[in-house]
């Protein structure tokens, strides 16, 4: 079978693979669709922590049930998966908290992922699909993520919350704090995704990260507060850095996005606020069934953010144009078939 391996920072090669064997607890894919995600494109541009090449990318991706020794999953059913593979009896897993096991191997980073025509997975990782297509399932993973952050924020009703990053992980995390009752401010550098903000999810607050009076114009949102809940969702140290001027006293921020190096701030700047710090890191299957009842409510309109439709034998020359800001990329889907837009 053919995968799409990252061999090296910014280099892209099909390599023709096994095809997957039958396994005791592993379940045989046959991929449909795969989301191109943040965590992606860091790994082709060298700057995924957790992550060695050479290896196979993806982790959002619906598929097609080949083979399974689950009773309560059919073959030829359409599913999604938790990409997260957890130990199950480490610390973190038996405390209800498998997307950050203490050894876990996450597809596409700590172990091959599912930009191949067949995938092999563990069996109790398996999501049904409930009725959602292949391009939403591929997307549940994503929201998920942001629907797991917003639930650590605990946001409250009407609560300011300050978003950093417009991709598509900063776009779940506004659709689920939107959902939560929160007044939602985004940072963004690219005009194209602010304006997607405004256009498509209604935002009133949208803004410049680089606009010289930024502070001023979220204090005067905030009525002077500043925001209850900062989230990053950028991975850039600069801008991890930089938001914890914008915390209200009281206030919580949350790291969703994910970069190497280190991260300081002032301590009495934040001791006096009584902050609180916390990181977010994937979601858990209850995330994944609050965002599948989400779609199917029709709260979430997963077609909306999909841009950007890529034939697999294209995917190894079109996926470093998915990184150029021209390309007005929001969502991009890796199609294992043929079509495209």
């Amino acid at each position: 079978m053919k995968v799409l391996s990252c061999i090296a920072p910014e280099k892209l090669e099909y390599q023709t693979m096994a095809m997957p064997s039958p396994a005791e607890g592993h379940t045989i894919l046959k991929i449909k669709s795969v989301g191109v995600c943040g965590t992606d494109l860091h790994s082709f541009r060298g700057t995924q922590p957790y992550f060695s090449y050479p290896r196979v990318l993806g982790h959002e991706l619906s598929g097609i049930i080949v083979e399974t020794d689950r009773s309560d999953f059919q073959k030829d059913e359409l599913v999604t998966i938790l990409p997260y593979f957890n130990c199950g009896i480490c610390v973190a897993c038996r405390m209800g908290k498998p997307n950050c096991c203490a050894s876990l191997q996450v597809a596409g980073i700590h172990v091959d992922g599912g930009m191949a025509e067949y995938f092999s997975v563990p069996s109790n990782c398996l999501v049904h699909a409930q009725g959602l297509d292949e391009e939403a399932l591929a997307l549940v993973e994503p929201f998920a993520i942001g629907a797991h952050a917003i639930k650590r924020a605990g946001i409250q009703p009407n609560d300011f919350v300050l978003i950093s990053g417009a991709g598509p992980i900063g776009l779940t995390l506004t659709a689920f704090a939107k959902m939560a009752g929160a007044h939602v401010i985004v940072l963004d550098i690219n005009h194209d995704r602010l304006r997607f903000c405004t256009e498509q999810l209604q935002l009133a607050h949208a803004l410049d990260a680089k606009d010289e009076n930024l502070f001023d114009q979220i204090r005067m949102i905030t009525s002077g507060n500043m925001p209850q809940v900062v989230i990053d969702a950028t991975g850039n140290q600069k801008a991890i850095n930089g938001l914890f001027q914008y915390m209200s006293h009281g206030g919580k921020y949350i790291l969703v996005g994910l970069q190497k190096e280190n991260i300081c701030f002032s301590h009495p700047e934040f001791h006096k606020r009584e902050a609180t710090l916390m990181s977010s890191r994937n979601a858990t299957r209850e995330d994944f069934d609050q965002v599948i009842q989400v779609m199917r409510q029709k709260s979430i309109n997963p077609d909306i953010y999909i841009t950007h439709r890529i034939p697999f034998k294209k995917a190894k020359n079109d996926f470093g144009s998915l990184l150029d800001p021209a390309n007005r990329v929001i969502k991009a889907m890796i199609r294992m078939d043929e079509r495209e837009s």
